[in-house]
């Protein structure tokens, strides 16, 4: 009988499909923003974009503000997490990067994940990095 265990390297084990945001989903949109605007005014028009949320995030991490960047990045979380549930996802599994519209909440999951770690919540820290690795594995360094 042939070994059928060289094809599991990198698959979903649980064969719960993958959750992708709609094409046209905001970040799209806010991607092409962030170029040339300021994040903090792309914020203020597309508050239920997980990019914007997660870019100010990334700001406020570089200037060593962490409370700030924790609550823009927690934010954004729950922003992706409104947009995911609409996008059919249940609480489980993959979120892949690969799908451009999922960046923005993955990278204001971790981002949340940073700033919990810098406000010394490390349990929060830790569930972060359980998710990111339900979610999307490469995403972890």
């Amino acid at each position: 009988m042939a070994d059928r265990t060289d094809n599991l390297t990198g698959t979903n084990l649980l064969g719960i499909p993958e959750t992708r945001l709609p094409d046209d989903f905001v970040d799209v949109e806010v991607a092409a923003e962030l170029e040339d605007a300021e994040p903090l005014d792309v914020a203020a028009r597309h508050p239920e974009s997980p990019l914007a949320w997660a870019t100010l995030a990334e700001e406020a991490l570089a200037d060593g503000e962490d409370v700030q960047a924790y609550a823009y990045a927690r934010t954004g979380y729950h922003r992706g997490l409104d947009a995911l549930r609409r996008a059919g996802w249940r609480g489980q599994g993959p979120i892949p990067a690969s799908h451009a519209p999922n960046r923005g909440f993955l990278r204001a999951l971790v981002m949340l994940g940073e700033a919990s770690s810098r406000i010394g919540d490390t349990v929060e820290a830790d569930r972060i990095a359980d998710f990111v690795r339900e979610a999307d594995p490469t995403l972890l360094r």
